[in-house]
């Protein structure tokens, strides 16, 4: 199908393309059918100057724009009429009572343009094969001979006005060649809007693959469920958003732990130059532990009166009436869930404190 003529949609010059995919060449340009239309319009104005400069219909018919062309490209019947007569070529209205009485078949014919509001396209028959040569799709679309007079009606059905092109078309390369071989079309060609449609979600789907590409290192090494992928990523998501206060009061508490035993050397009297019994050393590691011990008690129950007066602030900030209200059954539920938290971590504390306590007792009995 490389031979056959074919302009793509550009604007709205749906009716130069109609004319040159009909003739199968670049014939006309935007320029000469803007001549054709204004001397169509010349000749209407030159009718009505006929009735008098002065009449009421001739004013009227000056101020009035032009019905042959407008500004977007598009032109009347009129102009791709005239534009064939340059070539001998003559339009007869498809369905008109003088074409059916011929009754002749479809596929005896050389070539139709069709006609739907401001859209031209032509359906020719090059060689024995007839083709769809609208300027709206990618490429010409093959029509068999049985389907050809369905597309005719469907189109009728659909609003078009169909002209039969009656004469002697130009030569063309197409034509000569298909007379000798015929084509077979795997894949119907698409309209232009849907081929672009294709190609932008095949570039955003290519983008979003590089990306996912570029996270692995480069590895290109895909997890072969994307959609499992994705549920992981959200879950995973949900549980960073899910830690609440009472897991930074955790860590904080465990981090004052940590700096503790750190700093023991540093808060345990040191003892080099000075003969102590193991009853003394003992003794004030106690001291130092029971220390550590008041300082964590401390600790927690100023975390205990923070958290109660974040409540209370979200408790007043609820009664607006654009929030929604929160269940008081719920918050008692969350309050008993956060002292329990913390008595379990000051029971720790504690347990952890008694197990230094009795290890140094039995090192001092040793």
């Amino acid at each position: 199908m490389e031979s056959i003529f074919h302009e793509k949609q550009e604007g709205s010059l749906c009716a130069q393309h109609c004319l040159n995919n009909l003739l199968q060449g670049e014939y006309f340009s935007p320029v000469e059918l803007s001549s054709i239309a204004h001397q169509l319009d010349e000749e209407e104005r030159m009718r009505m100057a006929e009735g008098g400069v002065t009449s009421e219909d001739y004013r009227t018919f000056l101020q009035q724009p032009s019905g042959n062309m407008d500004d977007s490209g598009f032109f009347s019947i009129q102009v791709i009429s005239n534009a064939l007569k340059v070539w001998g070529l003559e339009l007869i209205l498809f369905n008109s009572p003088e074409y059916q009485r011929l009754r002749i078949d479809p596929i005896n014919e050389r070539s139709f343009i069709c006609n739907y509001k401001e859209h031209w396209f032509t359906v020719r028959k090059l060689g024995k094969q007839w083709f769809n040569l609208n300027s709206l799709l990618t490429g010409p679309e093959l029509i068999s001979d049985t389907y050809l007079a369905l597309f005719l009606a469907q189109l009728q059905q659909e609003g078009y006005s169909i002209f039969v092109v009656k004469g002697d078309l130009p030569d063309c390369e197409a034509d000569q060649l298909l007379q000798m071989i015929r084509v077979q079309q795997m894949h119907r060609p698409k309209l232009i809007g849907e081929e672009l449609a294709q190609l932008k979600e095949q570039r955003v789907h290519k983008t979003d693959l590089e990306r996912v590409l570029e996270a692995n290192d480069g590895s290109g090494m895909l997890d072969e469920d994307e959609e499992d992928l994705q549920r992981a990523l959200a879950l995973s998501r949900q549980e960073i958003d899910m830690e609440d206060e009472e897991a930074d009061l955790r860590r904080a508490i465990q981090l004052s732990m940590q700096g503790s035993s750190r700093n023991i050397s540093q808060d345990i009297p040191q003892t080099s130059g000075t003969n102590l019994t193991s009853e003394e050393l003992r003794k004030r590691r106690e001291a130092y532990f029971e220390k550590v011990r008041l300082r964590l008690q401390k600790y927690i129950q100023q975390q205990k009166q923070q958290k109660q007066q974040q409540q209370g602030d979200l408790s007043g900030q609820s009664s607006h009436p654009c929030e929604r209200p929160t269940s008081s059954r719920a918050l008692g539920s969350d309050l008993g869930d956060a002292m329990s938290e913390e008595d379990m971590l000051q029971a720790a504390v504690t347990m952890s404190l008694e197990t230094v306590r009795s290890d140094l007792k039995t090192e001092g009995k040793k």
